[in-house]
């Protein structure tokens, strides 16, 4: 008996055949080009109007208004011959209209069931306005913060990007098929595009296949097997071959290996970059190679409108390339429901309540406190006066981040006027001190330093611009722009208890903020409900719990530093490590110890991976194994005690570490295995279990998948540098 999905799949596929039989070539190439129509006016533009009516798109993106999407879908539905509906991308990479913190941040939360409701809100605000179809979640693995686009990235670990990236796809696209509230996903920038050399984005990639596949094809394998409706092909070189024209990784591996049924997108005019990588000679070559390659869509290079054709008709393509492409698209578009309703699903809203409250409960839960000296925070609401300091302490653009054309300042909630509705506006004594992050004089200080002076507390808001991080926007010097330094400088002088909260889409070189402020609170770009989260946690009407998504480097000298590396045969120790003032004069050159460590900065990095602190504190004890060894057809379960040992209600991420002690290739010292959210309250304590299969112990040789009987170590903590561990046998 066929159940109702197949007969539905069987259904949908007839319709597709039937379809595709209709199609004129000219009509199939159609369905392969996205276009941007750049004039933002109605009516639409005849160029752009004439293209639609005559079949020759089949996508287009960032349209300027849900009344132009309206129109386009309905020249596209009613006035061409098909009448084939279009599918609207749009970079919804946070959220739509109610903006959530940036990628990077909502990792820090290590919550996922959160990071789904977001995506399904930001599918619900998105689809009320045409948009279906979005370019999120990205997924590259980033290991190196001088890279602007690690703003949204999950950072460095790919079991977390895994994660993250299975949470968003349940909420863009549903877990069990689209709906009218569904937005189709896209698993980008396949792949390796985080591996840009020196962090320059765009730059070459140079990835051994057994690191492609351990770290960075992870999260992608995870989007397949999740039914990502998209993946887009990146930008970048990969191995001297571009992502865009890869047969290895789109053909070999995602369409054959891993069986991906959708289509593959590519980004911006990447098929006109084979030309510029010199890998292509001309645009029938990147067509062509871009076409075998397995890319199914050209984003906004033009080259499949104007080649295909002639390529096909001289016998350099075939038609079966171009067919499989387009049955891959009007897949996605059946999927969707597009033939039965391409326009706004009215009944949705913006900026519900609801979203407000999961805005802010982000905000809260992605926040990382980094110190709190003398536990200065939380701050009472008692407190007489309260200076409010710093360039992003009233930015609501700015606070909004990167990747943001649809949030709008007047939605934002800043933390002046989050703080003022709190304390009172008496209670605040507000100077920015700067006008903007890059301001470079000090004219604004006097009034900063005189409200700090007349204060009982300084909160400094500081960080970037949303234009200094993202796509481009790399940076080889990770401090604070214009003449924030100054400012902390001179306010630290006061002798002022001072909390500072940075706000960005980077990881900023702070060690030495540590010394001149009392608690320091990585906020991220917080969205639009960044100021009411920001009061929750600075006056303990909830606990910071957030924790670090990437390893917070002591200076750039040190990336990349990430804590999943290999041991090396000459490993550090503090034991190990000589300090460069320490050596003695005319010391002999092997008598330092010969050991993995800079002489200056020694191989610790500022803040490991996982790291955040509480409100309370928590003690992990009696971790315990369900078998001292396991087969290749069991599992294990892996307990221990967490316990609140403070005062305060709090949430803590537990997480599962291993390491495979001995490998046909060497393995990493530590890799992260699950985490899990635990609430507790003062005193309280659960038992947190974890579940590993033999499964989890797979790796990449280079060669073949193996899973190796041997001996692991196992830890149960909440940092990378948990220290409570066990160990058990695979055989």
């Amino acid at each position: 008996m066929i159940s109702f999905s197949c007969k539905s799949r069987l259904k949908e596929d007839s319709k597709i055949d039937k379809l595709v039989q209709q199609m004129t070539l000219e009509e199939k190439i159609g369905q392969m080009n996205q276009v941007m129509n750049f004039i933002d006016t109605m009516p639409i533009d005849p160029y752009f109007y004439n293209l639609i009516q005559e079949g020759k798109i089949g996508s287009v993106l960032n349209a300027y208004s849900p009344e132009m999407i309206k129109e386009m879908q309905r020249i596209a539905v009613e006035e061409s011959r098909l009448g084939i509906p279009l599918l609207v991308g749009r970079d919804v990479i946070h959220g739509y209209r109610t903006i959530f913190p940036v990628n990077i941040g909502l990792a820090a939360t290590f919550n996922t069931e959160l990071v789904k409701e977001i995506a399904k809100i930001a599918a619900i605000e998105a689809r009320s306005e045409g948009v279906n179809w979005t370019f999120a979640p990205m997924m590259d693995i980033s290991r190196d913060p001088r890279w602007g686009r690690m703003v949204e990235s999950c950072g460095e670990d790919p079991y977390v990007a895994e994660q993250m990236a299975i949470a968003s796809i349940r909420g863009f696209q549903g877990k069990n098929g689209f709906n009218s509230n569904s937005i189709a996903a896209t698993a980008k920038h396949y792949v390796g595009y985080g591996a840009a050399i020196g962090g320059r984005d765009y730059n070459t990639t140079l990835i051994p296949e057994a690191e492609l596949r351990n770290v960075y094809l992870r999260p992608f394998k995870a989007a397949v097997n999740e039914n990502v409706a998209t993946v887009m092909a990146g930008f970048n070189e990969l191995n001297g071959v571009p992502t865009s024209g890869n047969i290895h990784t789109i053909r070999d591996i995602l369409k054959n290996e891993w069986g991906f049924k959708g289509f593959v997108v590519s980004d911006w005019a990447s098929i006109k970059n084979l030309e510029v990588h010199a890998y292509a000679k001309d645009s029938s070559d990147a067509t062509i190679k871009a076409l075998q390659a397995g890319v199914d869509m050209d984003m906004c290079s033009l080259y499949y409108l104007d080649k295909i054709k002639e390529l096909v008709l001289k016998g350099s393509l075939s038609e079966e390339l171009i067919d499989d492409a387009v049955r891959r698209i009007l897949k996605i578009k059946f999927e969707l429901g597009l033939f039965e309703n391409p326009y706004a699903n009215k009944d949705n809203k913006l900026i519900t309540e609801q979203a407000l409250d999961i805005a802010k409960k982000a905000v809260i839960q992605s926040t990382v406190l980094l110190q709190n000296k003398n536990k200065i925070l939380p701050l009472s609401k008692d407190i007489n006066k309260v200076a409010v300091i710093g360039p992003l302490a009233d930015a609501p653009y700015e606070q909004m981040g990167t990747w943001v054309f649809d949030g709008k300042s007047e939605n934002t909630v800043t933390p002046l006027k989050a703080l003022r509705e709190y304390l009172g506006n008496k209670k605040i004594n507000y100077a920015p001190g700067l006008k903007i992050s890059r301001t470079r004089d000090k004219k604004a200080f006097a009034d900063a330093i005189k409200a700090a002076k007349n204060s009982d507390v300084v909160l400094l808001f500081m960080g970037d611009e949303s234009i200094l991080t993202g796509e481009a926007h790399c940076r080889a010097k990770l401090t604070l722009p214009g003449y924030q330094n100054e400012l902390i400088t001179e306010i630290s002088k006061l002798g002022k208890p001072t909390v500072l909260v940075i706000m960005s889409g980077i990881i900023h070189m702070i060690e030495p903020y540590l010394e001149q402020v009392d608690a320091l609170l990585y906020g991220w770009h917080p969205g639009t409900m960044g100021g009411p989260g920001y009061v929750d946690l600075l006056f303990g009407l909830e606990s910071p719990s957030g924790k670090l998504p990437m390893t917070f480097p002591r200076t750039e000298g040190q990336i990349p530093i990430y804590y999943n590396h290999n041991n090396t045969g000459h490993p550090a120790s503090d034991e190990s490590w000589v300090r460069m003032y320490d050596i003695p004069l005319k010391a002999w050159q092997t008598s330092l110890g010969n050991t993995n460590h800079y002489l200056d900065y020694g191989f610790e990095p500022l803040f490991e991976f996982g790291f955040g602190l509480s409100y309370t504190e928590f003690n992990y004890s009696d971790i315990k194994l369900s078998k001292e060894t396991i087969s290749l057809d069991d599992s294990l379960i892996i307990t221990a005690r967490i316990k609140n040992i403070g005062g305060f209600k709090a949430e803590d991420v537990a997480q599962l570490y291993i390491r495979d002690l001995v490998g046909d290739i060497v393995r990493p010292v530590k890799e992260l295995k699950g985490f899990q959210r635990i609430s507790l309250n003062p005193g309280e304590e659960k038992i947190v279990e974890f579940i590993l299969y033999p499964k989890d112990l797979e790796f990449h040789n280079g060669k073949k998948w193996l899973i190796e009987p041997g001996d692991f170590h196992v830890w149960i903590g909440n940092s990378s540098k948990a220290t409570l561990m066990s160990k058990f046998e695979l055989k």
